[in-house]
């Protein structure tokens, strides 16, 4: 028999399974909107990110059903697809990273609140990739500020991106 969950983690487990669809979502319109715009890189990163984003809802659900709970499928809301620019775009992207992130670090502390220590080692590694993921929209997210909408500079990020280079410099 699979151990029982405290009502509330599980209410917060719900939420945050349905926040990593809705990402899913929002990235994959990411996805589109850089595609019909041929920036290739971009479109290509974003569609991985949503990739990314249905792979952590499956390891949720997972989670959920090994602990003998139902993953519960909430309607999702359409994407937004009518950024102004790229700029625009990439402030969406952090914002969903930084939602991830905060939804993510409530659940860990509301597992070692009720003592839940199994969903505590399920979540502590997740977190810790949370962590850097947001890190690395916002180095995108600085890059195209910089950038400031001129297309030589987004083409050099978009070729980059294409690439695979997206990550933040590093000092080690």
């Amino acid at each position: 028999m699979a151990e029982p969950m405290d009502p509330s983690l599980l209410e917060g487990f719900q939420a945050h399974f349905n926040m990593e669809r809705q990402a899913h979502a929002t990235y994959f319109g990411a996805a589109i909107w850089m595609g019909e715009r041929e920036l290739c890189g971009f479109s290509q990163h974003f569609n991985d990110e949503a990739k990314g984003e249905q792979e952590h809802a499956a390891k949720v659900a997972e989670y959920l059903i090994a602990r003998a709970q139902t993953p519960e499928l909430h309607a999702l809301e359409a994407p937004d697809q009518s950024w102004e620019s790229v700029y625009d775009l990439m402030s969406t992207a952090f914002l969903t990273e930084r939602d991830v992130t905060t939804s993510l670090q409530q659940l860990l502390m509301a597992a070692e609140r009720v003592g839940d220590t199994r969903s505590t080692v399920f979540l502590e590694p997740m977190v810790e990739g949370q962590i850097k993921a947001e890190h690395e929209a916002t180095h995108l997210l600085g890059r195209t500020k910089f950038a400031d909408g001129q297309a030589a500079a987004l083409l050099v990020i978009d070729n980059e991106l294409r690439e695979g280079v997206s990550h933040p410099a590093q000092l080690q």
